[in-house]
């Protein structure tokens, strides 16, 4: 009872904030929603005295919930799943190389740039151990799925654009998590086999076995669908292979959101193949956009919400403000090396990766990495400026991104214009 009651607080909430967003606001409904969250979060803070019921009762609700587990265990399945079904497979097929690079390269260029940034520049109340700052790199580093593919719907950027920062933020987290596990089991006095075998292996059991199970689960879902042609059932296979899915990987010890991702693009392309009805394809597409905008609406939400969490927040607005900066300067070495380096079919040109750069967002993924560090010395301060750079990302970011890629791209091309 207790968990529906939770439940039932937070639909109301995100019911609530969506409708006087849309009446009000008229931000892109996550934005709204989270822009809302945190202008409650800090109106209890700062007249809790007035309100200590409310706002203990909200701290309490938002305490209850392992965020971590939440998000990765439960709702990152089904947004990735939602979001992957719409990736056209021929667009992500001319994009590979981009999208493998940024993934992969960059994700480790960036954990170790963040880190070294964050340990040498002098910046007030962050002094922390350098494991601890490439730990802080690790979880910041990969762009958020769930950010990323929220606002690409409503910022209008080139399609090849839109293919690589999308791609990029559906394969990254492989990579991402394998790096912060090894980092944070080191930081917190595990042993671990440093070995680039080992590390290899945690990485092709993570990901390539992501890959195995999805592409299995995506090709057996298909199969299903296309010999009964019904609707409702289709529904319920697409629902087992999310749910379903999860279990298996989860007990394989394998990537969890890269099984939905290509069980998702496999699902998504080949009933575009096969004859599927249009009825039961309209029913598919509807249902998981509807899942997408509630699971968004809800855990945007909890991103807002979050504040209420970070003790002292503050003391960690310069720290914070200073992470934004080297994050962003991170990002950029990250793509802009690799496109110097690697032989790509398409030149790069100081637009697109600035495009790239700024596009590049981060969201719940990285708060509830930095949650997952258990309690220590250090474990506030990384929170406190995760959420800073997560925060950032996603209004300033978010909201400017169609007008900056357009602002870019034109000036772009009147430069290279003949004369």
């Amino acid at each position: 009872m207790e968990l529906y009651y939770s439940l039932s607080v937070l639909i109301v909430l995100a019911s609530f904030f969506a409708y006087l967003n849309v009446r009000f606001l008229k931000l892109p409904s996550t934005i709204g929603i989270m822009v809302l969250a945190m202008a409650v979060s800090i109106f209890l803070v700062a007249f809790g005295n007035i309100f200590p019921n409310t706002l203990l009762r909200i701290s309490t609700l938002i305490h209850g919930f392992d965020f971590t587990e939440l998000l990765m265990g439960a709702m990152l399945n089904f947004l990735l799943f939602a979001g992957a079904v719409h990736i056209n497979l021929k667009d992500l097929r001319e994009q590979r190389g981009p999208i493998m690079t940024f993934s992969t390269v960059s994700v480790v260029i960036s954990t170790f740039v963040v880190g070294t940034l964050v340990y040498f520049i002098p910046i007030k109340g962050l002094e922390i151990p350098y494991i601890y700052c490439l730990l802080f790199g690790a979880l910041i580093s990969p762009t958020d799925p769930v950010a990323v593919l929220s606002i690409l719907k409503q910022a209008k950027v080139r399609k090849s654009l839109e293919t690589k920062i999308a791609g990029e933020s559906l394969f990254n987290d492989g990579v991402a998590v394998v790096v912060f596990a090894v980092l944070l089991q080191l930081a917190q006095g595990e042993s671990q086999d440093m070995s680039a075998l080992n590390i290899g292996w945690l990485f092709l059991k993570e990901a390539g076995g992501g890959f195995v199970l999805g592409v299995a689960l995506g090709l057996t879902a298909s199969r299903a669908m296309r010999k009964i042609d019904d609707y409702k059932v289709s529904v319920l296979i697409t629902l087992s292979v999310v749910m379903g899915g999860y279990l298996i990987a989860h007990s394989l010890h394998i990537s969890g959101p890269l099984t939905m991702v290509f069980a998702g693009i496999l699902i998504g392309n080949l009933r575009k193949r096969y004859a599927m009805s249009t009825l039961t394809k309209d029913y598919l597409d509807k249902f998981w956009e509807l899942n997408d905008e509630i699971l968004n609406a809800i855990l945007f939400l909890f991103i807002g919400f979050q504040m209420l969490i970070v003790k002292n927040m503050e003391n960690y607005w310069l720290p914070g403000l200073a992470c934004v900066v080297l994050v962003l300067m991170s990002r950029y070495i990250s793509i802009w090396l690799p496109t110097k380096f690697i032989r790509f079919r398409e030149k790069f040109s100081k637009g697109t990766i600035k495009i790239l750069v700024w596009g590049g967002l981060r969201g719940g993924v990285s708060i509830a990495l930095a949650l997952s560090i258990k309690d220590g010395p250090y474990t506030d301060v990384i929170v406190a400026i995760t959420y800073f750079v997560v925060v950032f990302s996603i209004i300033v970011q978010g909201l400017t991104i169609g007008k900056f890629a357009t602002k870019t791209l034109a000036k772009e091309s009147l430069t290279n214009q003949p004369l």
